[in-house]
């Protein structure tokens, strides 16, 4: 199966990336295709626990994903929605140490294709959060930083960097607004990331008097261990 264009394009042109040592090609999402991620916690790499994401429908441009932990420690059973192109359209987003269900009114721009070398971007998204009437304003800068090779549980993977650091507009009393920084391993050959890291902190005045104003919430890193595609 030919890999789309828009997905092969580095270093301000075409360069064809290998495929993955797996044998695995980049198919269209189908309902019922399962994907594996095992949540590392950064500080001390241990690992937390398995999150299976299964393609419950199919509709568009818009991909709704089951996300099932294997145990609390991994994260909370529920529902994602991506466009096509993997930027999301429901998925939670890191709030003062807390993970929160957003909704966006316009896909969170994980990736601006063509990802080109060097290629940047500062876009604003409009996003709804649980028992708030007023929408947020969630600012993402991007940045595709190169190429690398990884390798994580599913195995080794020719992979496009792309680096982004997201404000997502959650001041609150004597705090303030999140910084989250993160880090995704696209991998073209599988129309997917295989590796994320995600971590974030903000201000907490509120304890000033007594330590550091800075305070971080978890930094997150998840890999591939495994696809299933469902029968074609």
């Amino acid at each position: 199966m030919r890999i789309p264009l828009h997905l092969l394009c580095v270093a301000g042109g075409l360069m064809t990336l290998a495929l993955a040592t797996t044998g695995l090609a980049a198919a269209a999402p189908a309902t019922g295709d399962v994907h594996v991620y095992q949540r590392v916690n950064g500080y001390n790499n241990e690992t937390r626990g398995k999150l299976t994401y299964q393609v419950a429908r199919v509709e568009g441009d818009r991909i709704t994903v089951s996300v099932t932990p294997d145990n609390p420690e991994a994260g909370r059973q529920r529902t994602e929605v991506f466009t096509r192109e993997g930027n999301w359209l429901a998925h939670e987003v890191e709030n003062h140490g807390h993970k929160v269900h957003y909704e966006f009114a316009e896909a969170y721009p994980a990736f601006v294709f063509p990802l080109e070398q060097g290629k940047s971007w500062s876009i604003r998204v409009k996003a709804t959060v649980p028992d708030e009437q007023r929408p947020r304003s969630v600012r993402v800068d991007g940045k595709v930083v190169g190429t690398e090779r990884v390798r994580v549980p599913a195995g080794e993977f020719d992979t496009i960097k792309v680096k982004r650091t997201v404000y997502p507009g959650d001041h609150a009393f004597m705090l303030s607004e999140t910084y989250v920084m993160e880090t995704d391993w696209y991998a073209p050959a599988l129309g997917r990331v295989v590796r994320t890291e995600r971590d974030s902190r903000f201000l907490d005045l509120q304890s000033c008097a007594f330590a550091r104003c800075e305070a971080r919430g978890d930094w997150d890193i998840y890999e591939l261990v495994e696809s299933r595609p469902a029968k074609r």
